[in-house]
This record gives C-alpha cells, sequence and structure tokens, in this order.
C-alpha cells in the first residue's frame, strides 16, 4: 500500500464517500416517496417509478440492502483515510482521521444528501431504483441472510415482518389530504372534492324544503283555484294532496296539463278552462318517499337506482316532514348552479351596523355557511326551531331575545305560530 501514489488514495476515498452519499440518499429518497403518485406514475408509464415500487414491495430487503452497502463504503472509506493520514502525519495520523473524516462523512455522506433526498425523493429515489435493483441480486444471500436473522428478532419484539406496508387510505386521511393538497387542485375543485367527502355527515332533513315551504295543490279546491295555482307555479313538477298534505295523491309534472285542462267558454261563471279531475290524479305519478334521517349521499345512490329526482321526507309515523330533490343534493356538491324565484328572497340580509336580518325558515347550515358562524346542528334544522328549543316556549310578542354562545338574537316578526323573522348579531 505504500507505493500507491497519495492521490490515487484520495480519489478512492472521494469515490467512497459518492458511493456514501448515494446510500445514505437512496435510503431517504425511497422512504419519502409518496406511494400513491408514485403508482399514478407507474401507470403513465415512467420506468423508474415503476422499479422503485417493485424494490418497496419488500422495504425489509431495500432496507438491508442500503444500510450493508453504506457500512461497507464507510468502513472502506475509514480505514483507507487513517492509511492516509498515518502516511502523511505518522503516527499522529490515527487520531486526525477519525474526526476528520467524521465530519466529512456527515457533511457530504449523510447530512446533506439526506436533506436534498428528503426535498426531491423523486430525483433522488428513480434514478437509484435502476442501481440499487441489480445490487439486489448481486448481493441477494447477503441481505437474505440479515433479513432472515433481522425478521427474527422482530418476531420475539412482537413485530410482524410480513405485515401490508402500503396500508390503504383512511376516511379521515383521505379527507385531510383532499384538504392539504394546496395549488396541486384548484380551490373549486378541493371544495367540490371535500364536499362529497361529507355528503355522509349530512342527512336529508338538513337541506330539504320544509313542510310550510312545499308547494302543492289541494286536489278538492276549487278549479279556479287549482288553475291559478298551475298558472302561478314557478316548479315543473307539484305535489297533489287531499284536504291534508299528509295524504298525498302523487307528483305531476306540469307539462301534461293538457290531458286534464279542457278549454271551455262559459260566459255565466267567467270560467275559460276546466279541470278533469280524475284526468289530473291519473296524469300524476306516485310519490316517492325518503324517511327522515337518511344520509345524502345513500339519497343519491337511491335517486340513481329509482331514476327519481324528487323524494318526500317522512318521519316514522309517515307525516310529511318536507321534500327533498337531487338538484338540492348536487348543489351539496357544487354550490348553487340555478337560479329560481324564490332565491330572488336572500334569507339572510345584512344591515350594514354588524347585524342581519334573518328569516326564521333559514336552516342552520345555510345560516352558518353564508355567515361563517358555527351555530349548532345537532339539533333543530331551522333559526325558528333553534330559538324556539332555547327559549322553552313561545313569545308572547315580538322583542324576545336570547344569546346562543356567542350569538345574539331579537325575535322581530311572529306569524302563525312560528318565528318569521330575527335580527341576529356576533356579541363581543
Amino acid at each position: 500500500m505504500d507505493d500507491i501514489p497519495l492521490s490515487w488514495l484520495f480519489t478512492v476515498l472521494f469515490i467512497l464517500i459518492l458511493c456514501s452519499a448515494f446510500f445514505s440518499s437512496s435510503e431517504t429518497g425511497m422512504m419519502a416517496l409518496n406511494r400513491y403518485r408514485v403508482k399514478h406514475l407507474k401507470a403513465g408509464g415512467n420506468k423508474g417509478a415503476a422499479k422503485a415500487l417493485r424494490l418497496l414491495a419488500r422495504p425489509d430487503r431495500l432496507i438491508g440492502l442500503i444500510l450493508i452497502g453504506n457500512n461497507l463504503v464507510n468502513i472502506a472509506a475509514a480505514s483507507l483515510a487513517t492509511l492516509i493520514f498515518v502516511r502523511m502525519y505518522g503516527d499522529a495520523g490515527y487520531l486526525i482521521a477519525t474526526p476528520v473524516l467524521t465530519i466529512v462523512i456527515l457533511l457530504f455522506a449523510e447530512v446533506t444528501p439526506k436533506t436534498y433526498a428528503a426535498l426531491h425523493p423523486e430525483r433522488i429515489a428513480f434514478p437509484a431504483a435502476y442501481v440499487l435493483g441489480p445490487l439486489q441480486k448481486f448481493f441477494f444471500p447477503l441481505v437474505w441472510l440479515v433479513n432472515q436473522i433481522s425478521n427474527a428478532l422482530i418476531k420475539r419484539m412482537g413485530g410482524d415482518p410480513e405485515m401490508q406496508h402500503d396500508q390503504p387510505l383512511s376516511f379521515d386521511e383521505l379527507k385531510l389530504l383532499v384538504q392539504e393538497s394546496g395549488s396541486h387542485v384548484q380551490r373549486k375543485r378541493r371544495s367540490m372534492l371535500m364536499n362529497v367527502l361529507e355528503l355522509e355527515n349530512v342527512e336529508v332533513d338538513d337541506i330539504m324544503i320544509p313542510r310550510n315551504e312545499i308547494y302543492a295543490i289541494d286536489i278538492n279546491a276549487d278549479q279556479q283555484a287549482i288553475y291559478e295555482q298551475i298558472r302561478a307555479s314557478e316548479y315543473t313538477r307539484v305535489l297533489l294532496y287531499r284536504d291534508e298534505l299528509d295524504d298525498l295523491v302523487g307528483m305531476l309534472h306540469l307539462r301534461s296539463t293538457s290531458r286534464f285542462i279542457i278549454p271551455c267558454d262559459d260566459e255565466d261563471s267567467g270560467n275559460l278552462v276546466r279541470i278533469d279531475k280524475r284526468a289530473m290524479i291519473e296524469s300524476a305519478h306516485e310519490p316517492y318517499f325518503v324517511p327522515e334521517g337518511t344520509p345524502l349521499h345513500t339519497q343519491l345512490f337511491n335517486f340513481q337506482h329509482e331514476k327519481r329526482r324528487i323524494g318526500i321526507v317522512v318521519d316514522e309515523y309517515g307525516v310529511v316532514l318536507g321534500l327533498i330533490t337531487i338538484d338540492d343534493i348536487l348543489e351539496e356538491i357544487v354550490g348553487n348552479y340555478t337560479t329560481n324565484f324564490a332565491e330572488q328572497f336572500a334569507d339572510v340580509t345584512d344591515t350594514g351596523d354588524g347585524s342581519f336580518v334573518i328569516t326564521g325558515s333559514a336552516t342552520i347550515r345555510d345560516i352558518n355557511r353564508q355567515l361563517d358562524w358555527s351555530l349548532p346542528t345537532e339539533g333543530p334544522k331551522t333559526l325558528n326551531g333553534l330559538i324556539l328549543e332555547q327559549l322553552e316556549s313561545f313569545p308572547d310578542a315580538p322583542g324576545a331575545s336570547l344569546q346562543i354562545d356567542e350569538y345574539y338574537f331579537e325575535v322581530l316578526e311572529i306569524q302563525d305560530n312560528r318565528i318569521n323573522v330575527v335580527k341576529a348579531k356576533v356579541s363581543h
């Protein structure tokens, strides 16, 4: 060894340090890879991703290979560095080699390459896979022996080396993944994905049109009254009932009006049309009922399976609670995408002084969403119901006030045993 020029020895030492850096960065890069992104890249034809996935299928063998390689080059580098410094400084070289090589390996073979690999795992792992694959075959006997001993020790400690490492994402992890996607997914799309994932936490009761707001026609009403309701309807489908809303006849599509509205000229009554109520009932479709408490994601599939667009929400006794449409569910995902007559009358009006005038029929979910509030959604679904629950009695007259958490409410208008209008603000 004394005949080998120092320049050659330094060159070999430099190569060994580079090899140490390669193994160190490969370990960090491989372990830092996003498995789902790598699978996506593999599906797109990325060969480096495919090779990396094959290596990651047995992480025990991959780690064993990298550590064997890293220790071999580090031990060789330590021996060579000692030889170099002894030749340069005599016996003092033994003392100089250890701290110098430690600093060099830490900086150039450990900290720097591992940090870079953690920041850019794909840049390191994919090219490294082309080298690690053949090395794994070459060192397979040694890797296998090391893994057998290591796995035996792991089993003795209660671990399972055969356990599947590529665990599927849980529901909460998937939501967190969407939330943390950042600039990789547009804000609107991210919001839609989150809304889809939240569907199972929302029930039909939360977004249904309440019973008192359902537009329906009493089949036992006067013919002229029925005709005026049909003319004034903003909807293409309306419910038919007898006397009480709970006695439903069916769902009527107004495009079939030609079947039961018969033109006539009755000079005595002044009516220009006559309604054939029997034909009107025959034109109606059987109503589709939805149990209260049904999650939205379930109801969306039910609408699809039953080929329905509108459902009547009922309680356990068959009492009509409200009406749910497929459009209501879709708007929970994509936001409002329709405009209709009802939307011209906002449930929440900003007064400009920090308070809001809110209709009692406004849903708690809509108020929270529009004002970024956090009113309780566990119990009543509307503001009217929430205030009555808190008051535990019906107010005798407008002016009653109460505070729910940090929100202050004052009843402004009462109508038909309902709180019709409320003034609300955040109390400080």
